[in-house]
């Protein structure tokens, strides 16, 4: 059967079905966690119940950990029936919701560092008082636009260092990523005040006119490394007075701080993620919806004033596994 046509028919079918197409109208492809729920399906039909809820001895008995099986696969049978909790409690059913406590979740070893609204002012302070250096003479220009970029658009730093001067359309504000991760190819519009700033420093730095070029130059014409950037943003990070632990905060960072900036802003605004969502995807050139779920998750976490909202009106959104990109 194919995984889009999956049938669904305990007695609370009618439900994950309807779970199942939540999912996928919000971008997921929903291809593992429907099969799963079709599992789910099956074991409700050998104890059918005459109300549509969801027990906790229904969720204990398919979740209970079977021979031989690993932690991330029952984990993902975890993850299904929590999520199909949740959206029938949202529904106004009765549901049982497994504790996340007691689920085993592999994470990465580095968490984000979430930047706050005053240290993103102090780190650009930092910036505009960079000294000119005689060696090389454009590099304040460079780290003042190339860190406002990373926050004010989310890139990584591989993207704005890989930026030649024809990807940057400086009449319009709007930067060209190319082969960016997982090989995409985007659009990204820019805020008119930072389209001025990258022509204020077009006009200081950029004095040929190769269009080939890089835009932000090495003092010897070619590309940055990332490690120099990365030296030197650690050094920013000391002058406005934010500590380095020797694993972080690092550059990625400031494009972490973006999205759950933005998160933050929305859920505040009371915008609907569910619309916006594909959109902030698209913008951040996630390969689908999940790495920017993960941020909603992030933003929930961070700040607890919005979480009841994030619960209450977007939880199916959320994905059980926190996992972030690393470069």
């Amino acid at each position: 059967m194919r995984p889009d046509k999956i049938i669904f028919t305990s007695y609370l079918g009618e439900l994950l079905d309807g779970y199942v197409k939540e999912q996928r109208s919000v971008g997921y492809k929903y291809v593992k966690g429907a099969s799963l729920l079709k599992m789910l399906d099956g074991h409700l039909e050998k104890n059918p119940l005459t109300e549509k809820r969801l027990p906790k001895e229904s969720v204990l008995s398919w979740t209970a950990k079977k021979p031989k099986e690993t932690d991330s696969t029952r984990n993902g049978r975890i993850s299904a029936v929590r999520g199909f909790a949740r959206y029938m409690i949202r529904l106004g059913y009765e549901a049982y919701i497994y504790p996340p406590s007691a689920v085993k979740i592999s994470r990465y070893s580095y968490a984000p560092y979430i930047f706050t609204g005053e240290e993103i002012r102090n780190i650009f302070v930092s910036i505009d008082n960079y000294p000119v250096c005689d060696v090389s003479r454009h590099r304040h220009l460079v780290l003042k636009l190339i860190m406002r970029m990373l926050y004010g658009c989310g890139l990584r730093i591989s993207e704005a260092l890989n930026l030649r001067r024809a990807d940057v359309d400086l009449e319009k504000g709007i930067l060209f990523i190319r082969d960016a991760k997982f090989g995409k190819e985007r659009l990204v519009p820019m805020t008119e005040t930072l389209t001025e700033r990258c022509r204020q420093y077009s006009r200081e730095v950029h004095t040929s006119d190769k269009v080939n070029d890089y835009f932000f130059p090495s003092p010897h014409g070619g590309r940055y490394k990332e490690a120099t950037i990365y030296k030197l943003f650690r050094d920013l990070l000391w002058k406005a007075g934010i500590s380095h632990s020797g694993k972080g905060p690092r550059l990625h960072d400031l494009r972490h701080a973006y999205a759950v900036h933005r998160l933050k802003n929305w859920v505040l605004k009371g915008k609907d993620l569910a619309q916006l969502l594909p959109y902030l995807s698209t913008y951040l050139g996630h390969v689908d919806l999940r790495g920017t779920q993960r941020y909603l998750r992030l933003t929930a976490d961070l700040y607890p004033a919005i979480t009841a909202a994030v619960e209450k009106h977007f939880s199916s959104l959320i994905p059980e596994v926190e996992s972030y990109e690393t470069d």
